[in-house]
């Protein structure tokens, strides 16, 4: 008998044993508790993020799926207070133009809270790699998953901060092209977010645009169908 057919005999002896590969019920309740807490911040208060702790949520980011594993996100670290402030100004100017071109909502819009740029621990910008061309894998008819790819990275630091306890906001109030030339990202590079993270003196109970009235979260049952488009 040789050694495979004596292994599947020995199998076929030996009781099954499924394997489980099911989190446990704390595991579970945790993950979900994260996800539903979870909320775009605008107000921080003093204090910083541990160097430990910003890498350990970055390598966090970093195990995000990726389209052919591409990894195409790249995070710059602000850490000049000048150059934060030149990010922040950047921000305010886009902030006006936005309030502009939304007409009747101008002023309502201009009272809501957009950014905690200056307030917060630390400030990170999420951007897509130059030299993205060469990556078809994945991306051939669908280029845009590049930005698919950045979006599950952020998702995943920003779950990761909040099951540690800080705040993050993604604020996409910004000229990608000006963003670009004062970073000096190569061309091609794009950046995707300003992200500001760090301590809060509380979450909000309801996402901050719920909370003011700007918007409502639509009904799943809504947004989900079968076979065919939503009617």
């Amino acid at each position: 008998m040789t050694s495979t057919v004596k292994f599947l005999s020995s199998m076929s002896d030996s009781p099954v044993s499924e394997p489980t590969h099911r989190f446990s019920d704390t595991e579970i309740d945790a993950i979900y508790k994260a996800i539903a807490l979870r909320r775009d911040m605008r107000h921080f208060r003093s204090g910083c993020v541990p160097e430990e702790q910003l890498q350990r949520l970055l390598a966090a980011a970093h195990r995000a799926p990726s389209v052919g594993l591409m990894q195409p996100w790249r995070f710059i670290r602000i850490t000049d207070m000048a150059l934060r402030h030149a990010i922040h100004a950047l921000v305010e100017a886009e902030r006006i133009r936005t309030a502009q071109a939304l007409g009747e909502r101008e002023e309502e819009f201009m009272r809501l809270k957009v950014e905690g740029i200056l307030g917060c621990a630390e400030v990170l910008v999420a951007a897509l790699m130059d030299g993205r061309e060469r990556y078809i894998f994945g991306r051939r008819t669908l280029p845009e998953m590049d930005l698919a790819s950045v979006a599950c990275a952020i998702q995943n630091l920003w779950l990761a901060a909040r099951a540690e306890g800080l705040g993050l906001g993604w604020v996409s109030l910004f000229d990608p092209d000006a963003l670009a030339d004062l970073l000096g990202m190569p061309s091609g590079a794009r950046p995707i977010a300003v992200l500001c993270l760090g301590p809060v003196e509380r979450f909000y109970d309801k996402p901050m645009l719920e909370q003011e009235g700007w918007a409502q979260r639509q009904p799943l049952s809504e947004l989900v169908s079968e076979n065919s488009w939503p009617g």
